[in-house]
């Protein structure tokens, strides 16, 4: 499993393990972390996963598509390492990735 650390807006961090194959925002809703409504289920249509990449990890992560670029912009705060959890997979190149979750959600 791969380990994934999910820090809220108020720096409260909880670390969870994700499936590989699977993505960062279907990991955090299989373990309940507050701040990812997913409103979309993933279909990249919506801005309701939004996170912010820690830097050491926005290499590793990638940039993100035109479309998720696009769905950027309907999220609060979008800031560089802003990036939708719904298109992030997990693998284990990503073991210890640290996310962090916007106060508010698009």
């Amino acid at each position: 499993m791969t380990k994934i650390t999910f820090i809220d807006a108020t720096g409260e961090p909880r670390t969870v393990d994700g499936q590989d194959g699977s993505t960062v925002m279907e990991t955090a809703l299989r373990n309940s972390i507050p701040g990812i409504e997913a409103e979309c289920g993933g279909a990249c249509a919506c801005a309701t996963c939004h996170v912010y990449v820690s830097d050491e990890w926005t290499e590793k992560v990638g940039s993100p598509s035109q479309m998720e670029e696009d769905m950027l912009d309907f999220a609060f705060e979008v800031r560089p390492s802003s990036r939708l959890s719904c298109q992030i997979k997990v693998s284990p190149e990503l073991d210890g990735l640290v996310v962090t979750t916007p106060a508010k959600q698009g």
